[in-house]
């Protein structure tokens, strides 16, 4: 089976630092992938390479394809979503606002992917007249990832969506993967935290200094795998 991401190869220099060394891995449909990490480990930067937003050199290849020199939005119109880090929903919108803007679909098909995204973060269903500006940290981010899935992409980048959250909102937003993933979404998640990252994922990617360091099935990685990610000197 082709993968739906398949990165080879994958460097990224940030002036005289090697960001990213060689790291190779891949995402299939149905799946949730965990990037875990320490803080610059590389997770942000992989995920920004993947994406077009950051020069790379190595092979990414998309359902197949070779995304090369594509800019970010051609990559988006191929089936590319992504939730930056800090969330950033337009403050000035209503939620329902927010997730309209997201979708190019003709307008009885954005209102139907609206009514679906309520109903996959109910979280969100009480408060759709709710200017942005006005929500919880955890309200922000769940209207992030559910904006980003308003074009119904293949594969979602989802860059530490419980940072800054409360353990109880952190708990939620990672108890919507397996629902995304069921609708249609693979998930690449970068993700410091691996005791929530790895229980929510069903295969993992370890990083460090911009090297993969163990992948696998996300509950085959042990302590040693974590230990040397995270701790070894």
């Amino acid at each position: 089976m082709t993968p739906l991401l398949d990165i080879a190869g994958l460097c990224v220099r940030h002036g005289r630092l090697n960001a990213l060394r060689d790291v190779a891995f891949t995402v299939q449909a149905g799946q949730a992938v965990a990037l875990v990490g320490s803080n610059g480990a590389g997770k942000t930067t992989l995920l920004r390479a993947v994406l077009g937003l950051l020069p790379a050199a190595g092979t990414i290849l998309f359902d197949g394809a070779p995304l090369g020199r594509l800019p970010p939005h051609r990559r988006a119109r191929l089936g590319i979503g992504y939730v930056p880090e800090g969330r950033r929903p337009f403050p000035g919108l209503s939620v329902r606002e927010n997730l309209e803007v997201a979708c190019t679909a003709p307008a009885a098909e954005r209102r139907r992917r609206v009514e679906h995204a309520l109903a996959l973060f109910p979280r969100l269903a009480g408060i759709v007249a709710q200017p942005a500006w006005q929500l919880s940290g955890g309200q922000a981010g769940m209207l992030a990832i559910a904006r980003s899935l308003m074009d119904r992409p293949r594969l979602l980048l989802l860059d530490e969506p419980a940072l800054g959250l409360s353990p109880a909102m952190a708990d939620a937003a990672f108890a919507l993967l397996p629902a995304i993933v069921a609708d249609g979404t693979a998930v690449l998640l970068a993700e410091q935290n691996a005791a929530r990252a790895l229980p929510a994922c069903s295969h993992a990617v370890l990083l460090r200094e911009g090297r993969v360091v163990a992948q696998g099935p996300a509950a085959s990685i042990g302590t040693a795998a974590l230990q040397q990610a995270f701790l070894d000197p």
